[in-house]
């Protein structure tokens, strides 16, 4: 039985909007986590927040679960276009929190970044260190700048190096709270079968760690997960990328994370179109004690940075997970 046969008794328009939310679950979330919902309706298509997936320790203020409700949402709009439909989202997410995307018949147009979604993934292995041209760095640039939202581009090493002190001091601060490190390995999925049993969650081997027993995983992870081994290996990764992109915001609320959220997405789009990887570095935006001395350097004046990630030339590693469809899916209360 597939999909549509599965929730046809219960979506009343699940058969036309289907196919955008297949795209749409498919974009990145922060530890993978998914956190969305999506409510169909005759002409909208609105992605919710699961708040039952949030992460409070390193995400207090939810900013990187709006973050990946907005990589949904570009999904879905690069989607609807493909599927002869406009998309226009809402523009009351702040007050509504969730974001209502209005639908039309429109002329398809398969655009180059909805050909990506399938392939696209954060790719957290080391790069080849492999410099990008000037072109290729301009073109990605422009794929990250949205209203609101800006994306600074850093290749020079001493700004690299710069930016890796950054993401070490974020590093050690997180290990070194236990709130945190209790957190993240309830998100890590220690072999194939762990993760797609539960279809999200930080998939081992994607990092190029080997699949081992859940226990064992969950026994030994105290022994290999230690500060310096975190940061040799961020340095290690840092200094095989061709660059770092920071994504920055002009106002520090749900409107500006979402819109992040999507301009990342078609960066991260972009990207896997030119066989560019990409992967997050968040720790200088996620500790509340770095994010300003973070935002200091790089002479952000009144802009939040809100994700920091790195790129380069490299080989594609293996696929995080994703939940079944029906699951993400809000039951239409007017059946």
């Amino acid at each position: 039985m597939n999909v549509k046969e599965r929730v046809k008794g219960y979506f009343k328009f699940a058969p036309a909007h289907l196919e955008l939310v297949k795209s749409a679950v498919l974009a990145a979330s922060s530890h993978n986590t998914q956190p969305w919902k999506f409510q169909l309706e005759d002409k909208t298509i609105s992605i919710l927040p699961d708040f039952s997936r949030r992460c409070p320790s390193v995400d207090p203020d939810d900013h990187h679960l709006f973050v990946s409700l907005g990589c949904a949402a570009e999904n879905l709009a690069q989607a609807a276009s493909a599927n002869g439909q406009n998309a226009e989202a809402s523009s009351d997410s702040q007050k509504a929190k969730k974001i209502d995307f209005y639908l039309t018949p429109t002329k398809t147009r398969l655009q180059s970044l909805f050909l990506a979604i399938p392939s696209r993934q954060c790719t957290r292995i080391k790069y080849s260190g492999q410099s990008l041209s000037v072109n290729e760095l301009n073109i990605l640039a422009k794929a990250g700048i949205g209203k609101g939202v800006h994306c600074h581009i850093y290749t020079e090493k001493s700004a690299l190096e710069k930016i890796l002190e950054f993401v070490i001091q974020g590093n050690t601060a997180q290990i070194n709270d236990p709130a945190f490190v209790s957190e993240l390995k309830t998100w890590i999925r220690f072999n194939r079968h762990h993760a797609t049993a539960s279809g999200d969650g930080l998939y081992s081997a994607t990092t190029g760690r080997p699949n081992i027993p859940a226990w064992l995983g969950k026994l030994i992870f105290s022994i290999v997960f230690t500060t310096k081994g975190e940061n040799d290996k961020y340095s290690s990764q840092v200094r095989s990328s061709a660059g770092i992109a920071v994504f920055s915001s002009e106002k520090n609320d749900i409107n500006h994370w979402i819109e992040v959220g999507r301009c990342y997405q078609r960066f991260a789009l972009q990207a896997t179109l030119m066989n560019v990887r990409n992967a997050m570095l968040n720790q200088p935006v996620e500790v509340p004690a770095v994010r300003p001395l973070f935002a200091s350097y790089l002479g952000l004046k009144g802009e939040r940075p809100d994700l920091v990630v790195r790129f380069g030339r490299g080989p594609v590693a293996p696929r995080s997970m994703r939940r079944p469809l029906e699951t993400v899916l809000i039951q239409n209360p007017r059946r």
